[in-house]
């Protein structure tokens, strides 16, 4: 393979593992936007989505032959994993955070991280610890396309990565939703006065964003398997690309997350670094841009009013 066949081929794998970590990140970007709050139990949200699809995905595709029935069964096992995610989502929302909006800036980020260990050590215990393989729902041979080689996975998750990233722009932009959820992050008591309803708005963020968490959770799962704290590194990792592109900032979160995924194969594939070593590209990425733009690549300076 060429140098240029190379090129294209790592960043075609930089791109899919990106858009994953751009679907994450978009949760973890909503909900600062919003609450100025990190909720790290994000990633373990991704990983209870990834269970529910596993399972719904087995019911449905049964002992049937590998075929259409297999890719219908897995997107209804996607969409019924992101609904269960939302509702998840604005539960936890609802119980642990609403109630210490009032109070300091650390007793939620606390609460956060308590709901992260309930649901991590609740999933090993319901499911044991062991990891369970999530089967493609089609046949995922490599295909050729000059020298370069992609499976029908990457394409997949490309494909399925814009689409909700796309759908979420449009949402966000157009409908009054939308405008009321960027109403409230612009100024929540303003737009409460307008007559928003602040705490719908805050919920449904919630919901959206633990969606896209068990859409991400479920394409990643069919490369890394399904286990009880596949969702911690994934989740400080698109945390990371959140602050890169500048928390709060959709169109950061998207940049950061593709921009990651690129860093990452690149720095294994060109620079050597040894692949244990690979995570650590992402937390050496996150101390530069605090140190040279702390505000990340599309994110404002905010000045606080004293």
């Amino acid at each position: 393979m060429g140098s240029a066949g190379m090129f294209f081929q790592h960043l075609m794998n930089g791109l899919t593992l990106g858009g994953i970590y751009a679907l994450i990140a978009l949760g973890y970007t909503m909900v600062y936007g919003i609450l100025k709050f990190i909720n790290f139990a994000h990633g373990d949200i991704l990983m209870v989505g990834a269970y529910i699809g596993l399972f719904v995905f087995d019911l449905l595709r049964g002992s049937s032959p590998l075929g259409p029935w297999w890719i219908a069964a897995f997107f209804i096992a996607m969409l019924v994993s992101m609904v269960c995610c939302a509702f998840l989502g604005m539960l936890i929302e609802r119980v642990a955070y609403k109630p210490l909006r009032k109070g300091s800036r650390l007793a939620p980020l606390l609460s956060a991280i308590g709901v992260s260990f309930i649901l991590s050590n609740g999933a090993a215990w319901l499911f044991g610890t062991h990891s369970r393989k999530l089967e493609y729902p089609f046949d995922n041979s490599p295909i050729s396309i000059g020298s370069v080689v992609i499976t029908p996975h990457q394409i997949m998750v490309l494909v399925v990565a814009v689409v909700m990233m796309v759908l979420l722009k449009l949402f966000v932009g157009k409908s009054k939703m939308g405008k009321a959820m960027r109403a409230t992050s612009l100024d929540g008591e303003t737009a409460k006065l307008m007559g928003i309803n602040s705490d719908m708005i805050i919920s449904l963020t919630f919901g959206i964003g633990s969606a896209l968490a068990a859409c991400g959770g479920m394409l990643i799962a069919l490369d890394y398997k399904v286990y009880a704290t596949m969702g911690t590194m994934i989740g400080l990792k698109a945390f990371v690309a959140a602050v890169v592109g500048g928390i709060g900032n959709i169109t950061g979160a998207m940049l950061g997350g593709f921009l990651l995924g690129l860093l990452e194969t690149f720095g294994v594939a060109v620079f050597g670094i040894p692949q244990g070593f690979k995570d650590t590209i992402a937390f050496a990425v996150l101390i530069i841009i605090l140190l040279v733009k702390p505000e990340g690549l599309l994110g404002k300076v905010e000045k606080e009013k004293v």
